[in-house]
């Protein structure tokens, strides 16, 4: 198993940040052929998926839509003002999974890896974790 971790610097409160290319150099220096890539966030206020990466708006729609669903301003019992960005982590999830196939990262055509970061700007650290089968 090889084992990578990198930072993230994010620029808003409320970002989709793609970071397909890193996940594919680390599961490219892990020299893993066949096996799968576990990307997971330990943060309680970012998370990580995979979804479309070909156009922006995606992004920035699932954004907005977050924000409607669970809005900042919404009545809170969390005195740190920011209990909005701990649901949407939970609805995101800390972490994904994706195939490895002849030494590359293997995800859809339309397919990107993004941190979510609700709680933002912030740096944050992401954690590659590549096996073989």
């Amino acid at each position: 198993m090889s084992w990578v971790t990198f930072e993230v610097r994010t620029a808003r409160r409320a970002q989709m940040v793609n970071i397909t290319e890193q996940v594919a150099e680390a599961v490219k220096s892990s020299g893993v052929k066949d096996g799968t890539c576990h990307v997971f966030i330990p943060h309680t206020t970012a998370g990580v998926t995979i979804n479309e990466g070909a156009d922006p708006d995606v992004a920035a729609d699932v954004e907005s839509h977050l924000a409607e669903l669970v809005p900042k301003e919404a009545a809170f019992d969390h005195e740190e003002g920011n209990s909005d960005a701990h649901i949407k982590t939970i609805l995101v999830g800390p972490s994904c999974v994706a195939p490895v196939r002849g030494g590359k990262l293997t995800l859809g055509t339309w397919q990107a890896i993004f941190l979510c970061e609700w709680d933002g700007p912030r740096t944050r650290h992401v954690e590659v974790a590549v096996s073989r089968l």
